[in-house]
């Protein structure tokens, strides 16, 4: 089976769903907060190390080896709820934009986590170490776009985000 198989409920649902839940969600998603400094070689780095996840997986193939299968199989699917499940919770804000609720409860960026697992499938799927560096990158790069978000949001929504850093982690 060709790799790229792997991304079609990646693209069904951070596209196809959040699109359907809102446009103004698919708008809230695509946003990146300004960002400072080392923070635009990382949105750099980002936006790269997207494309060439979203590309370089037509090259590859589905591995059937056990060992790998399975890890694979069990992250993958994993990803896969943690995207659907996130992208549900994100595309319903309170009513002042912020999001609290689902997942949004257990860390400040579900999305984040949900899409680094289930890339971090794909790539054991395909037993590709170059696709694992790309994630890596993808997900380090991730960690800079995360702050430039969290100093939006304090300017944002101030003291009730700052509350909200305090009782939940950025990731897990």
């Amino acid at each position: 089976m060709n790799g790229f198989l792997l991304l079609i409920p990646f693209v069904l649902i951070r596209f196809g769903l959040l699109s359907l839940l809102g446009k103004q969600a698919l708008r809230r998603a695509a946003f990146f907060a300004p960002l400072i400094g080392g923070e635009r070689a990382a949105y750099w780095c980002y936006q790269i190390s997207n494309l060439l996840i979203l590309i370089y997986p037509f090259f590859l193939k589905v591995t059937t080896e056990k060992p790998w299968l399975y890890a694979g199989l069990t992250t993958y699917g994993l990803g896969i709820l943690l995207c659907l499940a996130a992208v549900v919770n994100f595309a319903k804000p309170a009513a002042n934009g912020m999001n609290l609720d689902g997942l949004y409860r257990l860390s400040r960026n579900p999305m984040y986590i949900a899409y680094f697992i289930y890339f971090l499938g794909c790539a054991l799927l395909t037993q590709s170490f170059l696709l694992f560096v790309i994630v890596m990158v993808f997900q380090i790069s991730g960690h800079w776009i995360i702050l430039a978000e969290e100093r939006w949001c304090l300017q944002k929504f101030g003291q009730q985000y700052k509350h909200y850093m305090s009782k939940v982690r950025r990731y897990i």
